[in-house]
């Protein structure tokens, strides 16, 4: 909140006052301004102050405080990773939207997420109830689960989504499937599109089962997972945190490949007293084939593909840093992109050039070339968020609690908004905390409620009829920083929080805008 009646542009901890001659943002000094009813002299200069803060002043400082909105990441700039799997790939980053995964069932594990919004950018605020001047923000809405499609279950505790999208791909898969089985049994006429629907749905079943096994090793890791979504290419399994060693990590990513072996495995143990010719026979060594394609595609040892994150553990237990083994696995998935858009049409169109004479293969390349495109675009892209994920973890550090807090003014309830901006310029600060006769906080005075207040009406308001109350959540240390900073202010979104020491003690007001401007300037630069 601009309370300095100078240019109005919100600071982080790092940044000048506008006029006061003591910086608000740095951990030496109170962080509190005059005690409430503590006599202040006027000069001619702060009499002069006293209602002269400028609404315009003020609503550009505010512009970025976004009511209800809480850092996220997610997609999760928490550092959490919202990963895709792609056959089971993991760790793809919150800002951007998870990869999406390879086609024939790939699977991905890892990130925000997720989802993933910058700070600040919480879809689903969840603020205490807050007095607000009239045509001030409406009351916040209790946050929702994050959804992602229809609801199937909670198998371990984890919901699993069927997205739209996947209706499409069952679709496609149906169809295609309905016209291989024409040419295997023939008489079964128009049912075989009812056979080729349940291939789909039980290949997607082998997908879920790839993606639990990713589920449930987070779970014995202790890594909290926040879904799996079935999708247009595969699923994802949104694992909220980092492995920590290099050693869990190779588990993580290696038990979604080896689930599809035991499945590969199992279809073809139970093809073995099947008569070939027969609806049965061609589903068994359908799904037996289609999860060893699985298995296989996600070993290939790139991000975001699971074998990416086993060379990913490889090269940090050979370094000792996950950021080498990150940018290396990474490369390598880049690579592989490159080589399935150039490889997989050349492979294909060379094995149709006996059908050349008969002039059946332009189709065929053409749906080939289009395949591997997309196929190169979802590994390119998900190896681009694992760096850009790498280096947000890099840079989590350093967004701390007590470098970004804002000094805070301690107000009554029934003080004027005219009187508390004038005490907060006097003191340098640039927030209002509203304390009882004992000096005990009880809210925060919202800084976009300030701008709804005309200045000819702030003698005329009073500070209480501003403020948000504080909840438990609200109150957070000093001492956070990274990670789990973004993880408390996730928990409880709004827009200010109350920075307290260890002893109880007020120590300031953290604005999410705040934070949010300095994840983004950590996040602008080089690791």
């Amino acid at each position: 909140m601009d309370v300095s009646g100078g240019s109005g542009q919100p600071r982080s901890g790092n940044d000048e006052p506008a006029q006061s001659p003591a910086d608000p943002t740095t951990p030496d000094g109170p962080r509190t301004a005059p005690a409430p009813g503590q006599k202040t002299e006027k000069t001619e200069n702060t009499a002069k102050t006293e209602d002269t803060a400028k609404t315009g002043d003020t609503a550009k400082a505010s512009r970025d405080d976004r009511p209800g909105s809480a850092p996220e990441p997610s997609g999760d700039p928490t550092g959490r990773d919202h990963a895709d799997d792609s056959p089971g790939t993991r760790g793809a980053p919150p800002p951007p939207p998870p990869p999406q995964h390879p086609p024939a069932g790939t699977g991905a594990h890892g990130a925000d997420p997720g989802t993933g919004a910058a700070p600040g950018s919480d879809a689903h605020p969840d603020r205490a109830h807050a007095h607000s001047a009239p045509g001030g923000p409406r009351p916040p809405r209790r946050p929702r689960e994050p959804g992602g499609g229809i609801l199937m279950g909670r198998p371990f505790g984890v919901p699993v989504y069927v997205a739209p999208s996947w209706f499409l791909v069952a679709a496609l898969i149906t169809w295609v499937f309905g016209g291989q089985l024409d040419r295997v049994l023939p008489e079964l006429g128009a049912a075989r599109y009812l056979v080729s629907l349940f291939f789909a749905v039980a290949f997607y079943g082998s997908v879920l089962v790839h993606e639990l096994a990713h589920t449930l090793a987070a779970l014995r890791f202790k890594l909290p997972v926040r879904r799996i979504q079935l999708q247009f290419f595969g699923g994802v399994s949104e694992i909220e945190k980092e492995a920590e060693t290099p050693g869990r990590e190779f588990v993580l990513a290696f038990v979604g490949p080896l689930l599809s072996l035991v499945l590969g495995g199992v279809f073809y143990l139970a093809l073995q007293p099947v008569e070939r010719g027969t609806v049965p026979g061609v589903l068994l060594a359908a799904l037996m084939i289609s999860n060893l394609i699985v298995a296989v595609f996600n070993l290939l040892p790139g991000l975001p593909l699971d074998g990416g994150r086993m060379l990913r553990a490889v090269v940090w237990k050979i370094t000792g840093k996950p950021m080498s083994g990150t940018v290396a696995a990474a490369w390598v998935g880049r690579a592989l992109a490159v080589t399935v858009l150039i490889g997989l049409p050349w492979v294909s169109q060379s094995g149709a050039l006996g059908d050349a004479a008969e002039g059946n293969v332009g189709v065929d390349t053409v749906t080939d070339a289009l395949l591997a495109a997309i196929i190169a675009a979802i590994i390119w892209t998900g190896a681009g968020n694992s760096l850009r994920m790498a280096r947000l973890r890099e840079h989590l550090p350093e967004l701390r609690a007590r470098t970004l807090t804002r000094r805070a003014v301690p107000v009554e309830t029934n003080t004027s908004l005219a009187e508390a901006l004038r005490r907060a310029n006097a003191a340098g600060a640039r927030a209002l905390v509203v304390v009882d006769g004992h000096g005990e906080p009880l809210a925060i005075v919202r800084e976009s409620a300030i701008v709804g207040v005309p200045e000819h009406r702030r003698p005329w308001v009073s500070a209480g009829e501003l403020a948000q109350d504080l909840t438990e959540g609200m109150r957070v240390s000093a001492e956070l920083a990274g990670e789990e900073l973004l993880d408390v202010l996730r928990a409880t979104p709004a827009t200010e929080y109350l920075v307290v020491e260890e002893t109880g003690e007020i120590y300031g007001v953290l604005s999410a805008a705040d934070v949010e401007r300095a994840f983004v300037k950590a996040m602008a630069r080089p690791s």
